[in-house]
């Protein structure tokens, strides 16, 4: 079985994020990056894939040359191989997805794994856009996932509970919480790593469908008032939810 499992690299959730001087990107000054969480999950299923079923796992990402460092991060959690698309200033979704489908047309992986969402942009588009521009059947949020001769049968969260939708090989799935906890690689892992084979290409992206026109830090508006159970605090409470919010 051939596995090819796409990841971001995305700041880390505890980092204080500022915007750039252009005002149209998150600037990376003193920002720690990581593999985008949601990754780790389908890193996790394409690694036990292999386990279970034998072949090959690919990472791949698309970025600059410093993605390098969450795909050794893949090679040291026990992907074989790692690929490393050099891409275009800013690209949108679509034109990630460009040259995801490029590479998965080169190797005809059996199964495509995405997380869920990455957790800057928050799009969710990648695992439909696939989908699509491969011809293939695409699940979503997936949190279980069994494989049986040419066939997938995926678990997937919904609204107020679960669906279970069987598909054929080759598809593409996004990965969701729950599905497996993902491995921390050992030193001795970290170290085979940098020896694995990690190819880079060029984008062959034809270019953007969106444009970033502006970011921007949210603006905390809120007034706090901190008050106590006293009868003078319980009716200014009572006076400030009449005159001032108005709701009572």
């Amino acid at each position: 079985m051939k596995i090819l499992v796409c990841i971001s690299r995305v700041p880390d959730t505890a980092a204080r994020i500022s915007i750039s001087d252009d005002g149209k990107a998150i600037s990376d000054t003193g920002v720690k990056f990581i593999v985008n969480p949601y990754d780790e999950f389908a890193l996790e299923t394409g690694i036990r894939l292999k386990e279970q079923h034998g072949g090959e796992c690919v990472a791949l990402t698309v970025g600059s040359e410093k993605s390098q460092d969450v795909l050794r991060t893949s090679l040291a959690m026990g992907c074989d191989n790692a690929v490393l698309v050099k891409g275009k200033k800013d690209q949108d979704s679509f034109s990630v997805a460009q040259d995801i489908a490029a590479v998965a047309r080169d190797i005809s992986p059996d199964i495509i794994i995405v997380g869920r969402q990455s957790i800057d942009y928050d799009s969710m588009q990648m695992q439909s856009l696939l989908g699509a521009m491969l011809d293939m059947p695409s699940v979503s949020v997936v949190s279980g996932l069994d494989i049986e001769g040419g066939s997938a049968t995926c678990l997937c969260d919904i609204d107020g509970g679960k669906e279970t939708i069987t598909t054929t090989l080759p598809c593409v799935i996004s990965t969701q919480k729950g599905i497996y906890e993902p491995r921390y690689p050992k030193l001795p892992q970290i170290m085979k790593a940098k020896k694995k084979p990690l190819e880079i290409r060029d984008s062959v992206s034809t270019g953007n469908r969106t444009e970033i026109l502006s970011m921007e830090i949210p603006q905390s508006t809120r007034v706090g008032k901190v008050l106590s159970g006293s009868d003078s605090d319980i009716a200014e409470i009572v006076r400030s939810l009449r005159e001032d919010a108005k709701v009572v």
